[in-house]
């Protein structure tokens, strides 16, 4: 009998960070590293912005079509920030890029992770950047110079709770010195695509 050749299965690695954390860094630095990753395109009922295109920054849905889809089950993970300002991610799109054989990246918040999570198991992989602490993560908020301090204080308490899921990741790095933290973030792919 011929030796069956078993493809290796696509594999998803779910990035999560609070904010300030340094995520979009070194998620851009994972994807130049590993060029088989695929970042997958989200969903979102607002409008496009500048030169925005459909299906490359985000699917652009209307917010009716985004409920209708979310009741229907068709998101794996989607939040209201605002009344009828949705973002998601689509299962189709997901299960599109891993039938081509991709590895696909995602960027989501601590309950998309985990829904994630249950959704795929042990083919996806969870990340959890995180500052070295709270105080860092302030003074890298103030140090933007974007945001108010009842937005940076906002932000700060947000991170808390996202903190508190940390242990609940597959893998926790802490974005300390950025040079340390892109070689952690890319050996730790690496090591989860090359189990079968």
């Amino acid at each position: 009998m011929p030796h069956q050749h078993i493809e290796p299965m696509s594999k998803l690695i779910v990035f999560c960070a609070p904010s300030g954390s340094g995520k979009s860094t070194l998620i851009a630095h994972a994807m130049e590293q590993l060029p088989q990753l695929t970042f997958s395109v989200s969903a979102t009922s607002r409008p496009p912005r500048g030169q925005e295109q459909d299906g490359v920054e985000y699917y652009f849905l209307t917010s009716q079509e985004m409920r209708r889809r979310i009741d229907a089950g068709e998101f794996i993970e989607w939040c209201e920030v605002y009344p009828g300002r949705y973002y998601g991610t689509l299962r189709s799109e997901v299960d599109r890029l891993l039938a081509e054989g991709k590895d696909v990246v995602l960027d989501l918040d601590v309950i998309g992770a985990e829904n994630v999570k249950k959704i795929y198991g042990s083919q996806a992989l969870t990340l959890f950047i995180q500052p070295p602490s709270i105080e860092e993560l302030r003074r890298r908020l103030t140090a933007r110079g974007t945001d108010t301090p009842d937005v940076i204080q906002t932000r700060i308490e947000r991170a808390e709770y996202e903190l508190s899921f940390a242990p609940r990741f597959d893998c926790r790095i802490v974005n300390d010195k950025l040079a340390d933290a892109q070689q952690q973030v890319v050996s730790t792919i690496r090591q989860f695509l090359s189990q079968s």
